[in-house]
């Protein structure tokens, strides 16, 4: 596949400097990701309802020698809950980061809070954060320093780096998600500073060969997990966990990454729960149970005249129950850049509000100006849905002077929710394409126009390369 954004992963030469005996070395750690575009390998995977468990519990003698083991008690932490956690953490990390193929335990039975902390690389090949027990945020906002609002687990520079476990990151939100409810006077002095900044419970900058597998992460204050400027991404069977009315508590969120798969995994939050923004490419999402939230969403994309790239993602085999959305892509109005080469399919949904979306006129408040142009969107498939909607099957809505082209609708077998009085019918506005039978209901039959095959859409003179 071709890449659309350049943005190179890991370039490091930080010096690792080792003790031998009277000697000193340098080590030069250099990460350079050489990572296949997955689409060369991407099997379709049919069904639809599954229902993903959390990876089995740890076998520790799989794991390395005792030597490269770093359990986070063996630096002072209490796993009490109560006391801060946070030295012995770092402390545990900046030794497991200097040895080759280390563990760092966080082990089960225990709770361990700890403030904002950033970990960084290079650290020495292989490194695994085995987290068995529960690490909380601190669960008072007053409690946060201004400097550290944007993530509470940040992970930098890291490569050829796993996180692992049968434990359970939990971001303790409820406090945010009320007072980003609050008018400014009714809060209180102490967290003025903080209203309308939440943090990530884990992010990871400018990473590459990371997975993420088995853990939960429960009740961020805004993103549970989130890529950027990074390549090789593997996330599987995790659980993401917070309530439908929790603000901006997007899943796993996405943007400047490249070559990331994210399979087996049940989320449940209050925004989308899997969101993929500007500078995506070669991304393969699969299996996957959503619900509550706003579905699977590319953008929203363009806001301000900004320039948005995101090409060949393939989404397949979904389960959505009571989300506001299925698949859709959002741009804003005045957009440049494209969005092409996007499959949905195998898509099961039940009591989704609509189940189909593309929508060049996002606006997320009451009014946004009307403006002309837009971010390309082409080459979008929509294969194999089937199940309930409550209130629109299908909604294409599209510039007119950047239309939306090769969409297709294949499959599709939609129906209304029981007792909804009356079904909606689909809804294409300049927008055109193919759609292939079965078809259910009627109205997507004739939906798109097919006279403008041959037209081609740019977003005036930006082109994504």
């Amino acid at each position: 596949m071709k890449q659309n954004n350049n943005t190179s992963c890991l370039q490091f030469t930080r010096p690792i400097i080792i003790a031998v005996l009277t000697l000193m070395f340098i080590v030069i750690v250099l990460c350079t990701c050489q990572v296949e575009a997955k689409s060369s390998h991407m099997s379709k995977h049919h069904g639809h309802k599954h229902q993903y468990a959390s990876a089995p519990a740890p076998h520790y003698g799989d794991l390395p020698a005792e030597s490269s083991m770093f359990n986070v008690l063996s630096f002072g932490a209490k796993g009490d809950g109560v006391s801060n956690d946070s030295k012995a953490f770092s402390a545990a990390w900046k030794a497991a980061c200097q040895v080759p193929s280390a563990t760092l335990v966080i082990p089960q039975g225990l709770k361990f809070l700890v403030k904002p902390i950033s970990f960084k690389g290079p650290c020495m090949p292989n490194l695994v954060l085995q987290i068995d027990g529960i690490v909380q945020a601190p669960p008072k906002v007053g409690s946060w320093k201004k400097s550290s609002l944007f993530q509470w687990l940040n992970f930098k520079w890291v490569q050829n780096f796993t996180v692992q476990g049968t434990g359970t990151v939990d971001g303790q939100g409820s406090e945010w998600w009320s007072l980003s409810q609050m008018l400014p006077y009714n809060v209180q002095s102490t967290s003025k500073h903080v209203l309308g900044m939440k943090p990530t419970a884990l992010r990871f900058y400018s990473s590459c060969n990371v997975s993420v597998r088995g853990i939960s992460i429960v009740n961020s204050p805004l993103c549970h997990l989130k890529f950027d400027n990074s390549r090789g991404i593997k996330i599987s069977n995790i659980a993401i966990s917070s309530p439908k009315d929790s603000p901006n508590t997007d899943g796993i969120h996405l943007q400047n990454s490249q070559h990331v798969e994210i399979e087996h995994s049940n989320i449940g939050c209050g925004d989308d729960c899997i969101s993929v923004q500007t500078g995506c490419s070669d991304v393969y999402i699969h299996h996957i149970n959503c619900g509550p939230g706003h579905g699977i969403s590319l953008g929203g994309l363009g806001k301000d005249k900004s320039v948005a790239c995101v090409s060949n993602i393939i989404v397949d085999n979904l389960s959505l129950e009571s989300t506001l959305y299925g698949v859709r892509i959002k741009t804003w109005q005045g957009g440049l850049g494209s969005v092409k080469n996007v499959s949905f399919s195998n898509v099961q949904v039940s009591n989704v509000k609509v189940p189909m979306m593309i929508d060049q006129y996002y606006c997320d408040k009451k009014f946004c100006k009307n403006q002309t142009g837009g971010i390309a969107i082409s080459r979008v498939k929509f294969n194999q849905f089937v199940g309930t909607y409550a209130a629109q099957p299908l909604h294409i809505a599209c510039s007119q002077d950047v239309p939306c082209t090769n969409v297709d609708l294949v499959d599709i077998q939609l129906k209304p929710l029981p007792g909804l009085g009356g079904s909606r019918e689909a809804l294409c506005y300049n927008s055109y394409g193919k759609a292939v039978a079965p078809l259910v209901p009627a109205s997507i039959d004739d939906c798109l126009r097919s006279d403008g095959g041959s037209r081609i859409a740019r977003s005036h003179d930006v082109v994504c390369q």
